[in-house]
């Protein structure tokens, strides 16, 4: 069969043959519809993520659409290795797979699916988000920035808090349903002063996609106003900003700050997929929105590496 296949794990991928999955117990066959050049599947393939585990050659692909044997259409991930996403058929376990509706096309569920579930998950599973919370969301700019706005709003946010680094993507974050947006900047004291009006109004989640000094920033001002009565509820989900921080200890034992993360480990996999199954339900009524650039398996190549943080790159198998 054909697909995407890593010999390097610090090349691109290339369009080559590669053998074709085995049926086997307990297994789905998955005839591939599209996959996306997700942050984490480009981790995986070059084995920066934590759950990386293939030795080359490989397919990568973290999760992709496709149709069982029996025609019927799945919502699947973790395939399988060394059979990805990113080829004709790959291997799923019977868990991973999710039967979705029709009401999405193939393409528009695989670049929805992941940077929703990142935002319904940490808001539901996670933080248990209530009607009428406040939430910041660190990061918005990106996929899963942009659809963590939209999410929001529709299960009831009273006030969403948007940053980003760019002032020229404000006009796009208001549309998207944010209240209020922030500049990033890179001098904490800047930091501090647009974050601490935020938390004097109140603050009841934070869903952190960036780590590194805005969230450090961020920390810092949850343990510096105390409201002991007030628990704010961290979710870390991305870490683009930096792997890590200097954490304070004091801000744990002074604040009710409460540091949770929401990923492949902290959710289970059913989690995973019932937050896909709840965004990709609701996406139609809500309208969900996320800009997609579809393109054949065959440029892997050349798409592998331009991929925008305001479109998501979804190849057609």
């Amino acid at each position: 069969m054909k697909a995407a296949v890593i010999i390097d794990k610090e090349q691109a991928p290339i369009y080559a043959d590669f053998k074709e999955p085995e049926r086997e117990i307990g297994h789905q066959l998955v005839r591939v519809q599209a996959s996306s050049i997700s942050q984490i599947t480009k981790a995986r393939a070059s084995a920066a993520h934590y759950s990386s585990d293939n030795e080359v050659p490989f397919i990568p692909g973290f999760d992709g659409v496709g149709t069982l044997e029996d025609g019927s259409r799945v919502y699947f991930l973790l395939p399988r290795n060394p059979f990805g996403a990113m080829g004709e058929y790959c291997s799923v376990p019977q868990e991973h797979c999710l039967r979705i509706p029709d009401t999405l096309s193939p393409e528009v569920v695989a670049a929805m699916a992941i940077p929703g579930m990142s935002s319904w998950a940490a808001l539901v599973e996670q933080a248990q988000m209530r009607t009428e919370d406040t939430v910041l969301i660190n990061g918005a700019n990106g996929i899963s920035g942009r659809l963590a706005i939209q999410i929001a709003k529709y299960l009831g946010a009273k006030k969403i808090i948007a940053t980003a680094r760019r002032a020229s993507t404000f006009d796009d974050l208001y549309a998207l349903g944010a209240d209020h947006c922030i500049l990033l900047s890179e001098k904490m004291n800047e930091m501090e002063t647009s974050f601490q009006a935020e938390y004097q109004e109140g603050i009841d989640i934070v869903l952190d996609y960036l780590w590194g000094p805005s969230a450090l920033c961020l920390i810092h001002l949850a343990a510096k106003n105390r409201p002991l009565s007030k628990k704010i509820q961290f979710v870390q989900i991305g870490s683009i900003g930096g792997a890590s921080i200097p954490f304070p200890a004091s801000a744990l034992r002074s604040s009710g700050l409460r540091l949770m993360g929401s990923g492949l480990g902290s959710l289970s996999i059913a989690q995973m997929l019932n937050s896909v199954l709840q965004v990709l339900t609701y996406a139609p009524v809500a309208g969900f929105n996320v800009k997609v650039q579809a393109t054949p398996v065959s440029e892997v190549s050349q798409a592998w590496n331009t991929t925008s943080s305001e479109t998501r790159t979804v190849l057609l198998v």
